[in-house]
């Protein structure tokens, strides 16, 4: 009987050996599926990544020449902007220049409205 359950125990033993072997088999697929999902997704993201920047290049290169013609457009406008306001200037500066030293020299002495006439 000793020597039968000393065998039993062995079995007992060695089975666990085996679930134990077992068990270790299957965290070690665990952790390596895991490596392999990351490096997949890492793949998958550096491809988006590439695929997106890609589109930017080329939708970047699609409206540069709008910005440029653009930006030209708005120089012409500000130039014609520009012109007319020295036009402007050129044309009025002797009414304006006449105007203010009409009013320099040209004064006319009178009392202030918020005077009042006091008669003696």
């Amino acid at each position: 009987m000793a020597g039968q359950q000393s065998q039993s125990i062995q079995t007992l033993l060695e089975a666990e050996k085996e679930a134990a072997k077992v068990v270790q088999q299957a965290r070690q697929y665990r952790v390596q599926r895991l490596k392999d999902a990351r490096s997949e997704a890492a793949k998958e993201i550096e491809e988006y990544k590439k695929t997106k920047e890609a589109e930017f290049k080329t939708f970047e290169a699609s409206h540069t020449g709008n910005t440029q013609s653009v930006q030209a457009a708005i120089d012409r406008e500000t130039e014609a902007k520009q012109q007319e306001i020295r036009a402007q200037y050129e044309a009025n500066k002797d009414a304006v220049v006449k105007k203010l030293l009409d009013r320099v020299v040209l004064v006319k002495p009178e009392l202030h409205r918020n005077l009042k006439k006091v008669e003696a």
